[in-house]
């Protein structure tokens, strides 16, 4: 018997080129032999061929409507499983991360610290808040919030920076136009009492917190439950000086608001999605940049080509170059 060539070496619930050959033939011929299907074992392994009634020689196909969701649905188990073992590691390191921080060795501090788990973050913040004595300088972009988390976080960091302001110490923060009508963060400033300044900004950078310009905070992945501590003095300066050319472009909200120009009608916030319509960009990737929802995007955009009479969004992205209104924003 002529012995079965190798068989190439796959991901379980894939077919190599052998398998999707000899797939394609049963589905043509309506059956395989046992031997046949000994080139490709994963015709048998991910059911695609079964063995015929009467007939343990014989292979015939299973139907494609069939076969599809079977093999789909153990996909979905094997991602399931994986994403259960990641979580038991990330819950495994989360203890391991509490003891020992992100140090290597008990030498002197380290100039850059991952924080894992919101009440870490939270922790690390307030310890080092608690030894600032001059300033504290935060970016809040995009802020939403829903069912109290938003409440619940105003409370955690609003008693430390009274502290801080109590000390002497001054508050600088920045939010996006979208934030400036919030009554929950106007409420939350009018409650501190010290040196503190608000400011907003049509775009911003991720989320950040410097204290003293000797140590910033900032996100290190995307729904914000690891982050950095940051000690190097240069990369601090870095943030630093960032912060400072966003403050001076932003616009005062408190403790006296000013309302950003809308020379022509045009507003600050349609000039910002002005230029990231000419950008390319699409309705979803502005409302994230901006901090909106999809559909205020759609309604500023509408808004903005009825002010420009723009019958197109291709008419309105020539309208926009035309018209001149983006050199007359900056």
């Amino acid at each position: 018997m002529t012995p079965a060539p190798q068989h190439e070496e796959h991901a379980p619930g894939d077919l190599c080129r052998a398998g999707t050959r000899l797939y394609e033939r049963a589905l043509r011929e309506g059956h395989l032999t046992a031997e046949e299907a000994r080139e490709a074992p994963c015709l048998t392994d991910t059911g695609l061929v079964e063995p015929a009634t009467g007939d343990p020689g014989r292979l015939e196909p299973v139907a494609p409507v069939l076969a599809l969701p079977r093999l789909l649905r153990r996909t979905a188990e094997r991602i399931a499983e994986e994403r259960r073992g990641q979580e038991h590691l990330t819950e495994v390191f989360r203890s391991f991360m509490a003891i020992g921080g992100g140090r290597t060795d008990s030498g002197p501090e380290p100039v850059l610290r991952v924080l894992g788990g919101t009440d870490r973050i939270n922790e690390a913040i307030t310890e080092a808040e608690a030894e600032a004595r001059q300033e504290m300088l935060c970016v809040q972009p995009n802020v939403h919030y829903r069912d109290g988390k938003g409440e619940r976080s105003q409370a955690i960091s609003l008693g430390r920076d009274q502290d801080l302001l109590d000390r002497g110490g001054r508050i600088r923060t920045l939010y996006q136009h979208t934030q400036r009508h919030l009554p929950l963060i106007r409420a939350r400033y009018e409650k501190l009492r010290g040196d503190v300044e608000v400011r907003t900004l049509d775009e911003l950078a991720d989320r950040l917190i410097v204290l003293d310009r000797t140590v910033a905070f900032m996100p290190a992945n995307a729904d914000r439950t690891v982050a950095l501590e940051i000690r190097h003095p240069a990369l601090v300066q870095y943030l630093c000086t960032a912060f400072d050319r966003f403050w001076r472009l932003a616009t005062p909200m408190y403790p006296k608001a000013v309302q950003p120009p809308s020379p022509e009608g045009i507003t600050a916030r349609q000039r910002a999605i002005a230029e990231l319509l000419i950008e390319g960009h699409t309705d979803t990737a502005i409302a994230e940049r901006l901090g909106l929802n999809v559909r205020t995007a759609r309604v500023h955009i509408a808004k903005l080509a009825a002010t420009l009479g723009s019958q197109s969004r291709a008419q309105l992205g020539y309208l926009i170059g035309r018209s001149g209104i983006l050199d007359r924003g900056r």
